[in-house]
This record gives structure tokens, C-alpha cells and sequence, in this order.
């Protein structure tokens, strides 16, 4: 659906007398230096995708790219345009689960249109907040794409916050003196940093370009704003890496901890065995039966090998304990 859409003439929004889809009324009123129209959409249908298109001219792969989604970040130069796509994240730290959507960025002189799919990074709120801030806006569309990017990668180091959380508390479950089964936890959330490497690592190399200032349809001068929106996807990327490393490191551990407790359970079942190995020799060479046997006849014989059953089982358990094996 159309989100919003409107006409900005040096940061400042111009109220044009057509409806949010009147899209050839739009340009026309974009008429000045440096005006632009930006259009916004949520989840299109493919109509209204291909409304939008013919009005601004749109490239057509650039719009099957739009309409199918689940691209991978990237930054496509057309003749006279340019077409950005962002992976969008979120969490739900109920399932530890990274849900993923997408917005694709058209970009041209006069005219930004911005396509979402999914919940995540939604951008009313960014252009009321570019709205209020003229001397940004007045930018023009350097400073519409500038945003989206800024909203998006904010949103990747709070989902690489939440996930540090989860490892955090994956680590002290594994290391705890608990017996405690983190393994599939463990591939859950690495499975999430996965999915989460996906969105940010394609989108390392789009962001050095714009920083670089030389992306042909971005205002050089924006460079340091997205040099500043590279530094934080890096940063991400770290992160990401480093939440890898603590996973498979607790994987690891989880293993070793298990190895440790089988042996543990093996110790302690040796030493119940040898245990009951003892009395059941004594009770194993009293009980032959044979007639020349000594203390057949004696009258302390039951008694003394009961004794001696209960004396070396005794000592038995003193030495496992000393041990540690009990």
C-alpha cells in the first residue's frame, strides 16, 4: 500500500492539491531546483508497484527486484538512477529468533520511492523526524536514503545487543555447576547470527561507496554521513564475528562438560560395582558347598563372613570417597 508521498522543496514538505498517488501531479509540482518527491510503500501488490514505475520511470529488473524481495544488500547504477537494497532485522527474544524484511531504495534526481517488506525498520517516524529537520532534508534525496540506511543499521546493533544477551546467558547455563541441556539453544542462536551475517556483510562494500562520495545521483557532501553509517555496519559485522566465536566456544564447552559428567557417571558406577563385587565373592566361595571347606563347622562362620563383607565394603567406600569417585 502507499504509505505516504509528497513533494520537498528545500527540506520543507509543499502541500500540493492531488491525491498520495498522483504521481505525474507530484512531479509536476517538483518543479524548482533541488525539489523532489519522495513516495513511500509497504508490502505492495504488483499493480501498484508498476503504477509507481511508469511514473517515475523505474528500471524493470530494479522492479522485479522491489516486487520479489529477499534480495541480498546491494547498490545496482542504472542510466539515470540508482537502486539500493537494505536486508531489515528485528528480534524476538521469546523464540530467540531474528525475523528478517526489506527495503529496496529508487533513487533519482528528483525523486526518492522507497519499497518495505516486513515489519521491521518502519519509516514513518524517520520521515516525520527529516521533516522536522529542514537543513538535513534540504539535502534532497542524498538525505532520504542517508536515513533509511541509518534507521536500518541502528536496528542491526540493537538485534547484535539482544543476541549478546542470549550468549551471555547461554554461557553462564553452560559453565554453571547444573547439568543443563544448552546444545540446541546453542544451534538456535547460531543459526540467528547466521542469518544476521547475511543482512550486514553484503551491505559493508554499498556503504563504502556512498562514504567514498563518488556513487554517481548521491550529493558528495553526504559522504561523511555515510562513512559514519559505515563504521557502525563494521562495527556490527565485529560483533557478529565475536558472537560466532563465544557460540562455537560454548558449543565446545557444552561437549567437554558432557564428556567430563559421562566420565563422572562411569567413576560412580565403577565404584558401585566394585561394591557389590566384594560381598558377592565372599557370598560366591562360602556358598560352594564343599565338604572339606574350612569354618563349614565353625559356629562364627555366618557371622564372621557378614563381617567381612561389611568391612571391606566399608573400606571400599572410605577410598572411593577419598577418591572423589562417590
Amino acid at each position: 500500500m502507499i504509505v505516504d508521498s509528497a513533494v520537498y522543496r528545500k527540506g520543507v514538505r509543499v502541500k500540493v492539491d492531488c491525491g498520495t498517488r498522483d504521481y505525474p501531479a507530484l512531479l509536476a509540482a517538483a518543479d524548482e531546483e533541488h525539489d523532489f518527491v519522495w513516495v513511500g510503500l509497504a508490502d505492495p501488490a504488483e499493480a501498484e508497484l508498476a503504477e509507481v514505475a511508469a511514473a517515475f520511470g523505474l528500471h524493470p529488473l530494479a522492479v522485479e527486484d522491489a516486487l520479489n524481495a529477499h534480495q541480498r544488500p546491494k547498490l545496482d547504477k542504472y542510466a539515470d538512477s540508482l537502486f539500493l537494497t537494505l536486508r531489515t532485522l528485528w528480534y524476538i527474544d521469546e523464540d530467540d529468533a531474528v525475523e528478517t524484511g526489506e527495503i529496496n531504495i529508487f533513487i533519482g534526481a528528483r525523486y526518492v520511492v522507497t519499497v518495505r517488506h516486513g515489519a521491521g525498520s518502519e519509516l514513518h517516524t524517520r520521515r516525520v523526524d527529516l521533516e522536522a529537520d529542514a537543513d538535513v532534508l534540504g539535502h534532497g534525496p542524498s538525505a532520504v536514503v542517508y536515513a533509511v540506511c541509518d534507521r536500518v543499521v541502528d536496528d542491526y546493533e540493537a538485534v547484535a545487543a539482544s543476541l549478546q544477551e542470549d550468549v551471555d546467558q547461554v554461557e553462564a547455563s553452560v559453565f554453571s555447576p547444573e547439568r543443563t541441556n544448552d546444545s540446541v539453544r546453542i544451534y538456535t542462536l547460531k543459526r540467528e547470527v547466521a542469518e544476521m551475517r547475511r543482512a550486514v556483510f553484503p551491505l559493508k562494500e554499498p556503504m563504502r561507496q556512498l562514504a567514498d562520495g563518488k556513487v554517481e545521483g548521491i550529493d558528495p557532501k553526504a559522504a561523511p554521513f555515510f562513512a559514519d553509517v559505515y563504521d557502525h555496519v563494521a562495527r556490527t559485522a565485529e560483533a557478529i564475528d565475536e558472537l560466532d566465536i563465544l557460540l562455537t566456544a560454548a558449543f565446545q564447552g557444552h561437549l567437554a562438560r558432557i564428556s567430563v559428567q559421562q566420565n563422572d557417571d562411569m567413576r560412580k558406577i565403577s565404584a558401585g560395582v566394585a561394591l557389590a563385587a566384594a560381598p558377592t565373592l565372599i557370598a560366591g566361595v562360602y556358598g560352594m558347598n564343599f565338604t572339606h571347606m574350612p569354618e563349614l563347622d565353625w559356629t562364627f562362620g555366618y557371622p564372621f563372613a557378614l563381617g567381612l563383607m561389611a568391612l571391606i565394603v566399608a573400606g571400599l567406600w572410605v577410598f572411593f570417597k577419598k577418591s572423589g569417585w562417590l
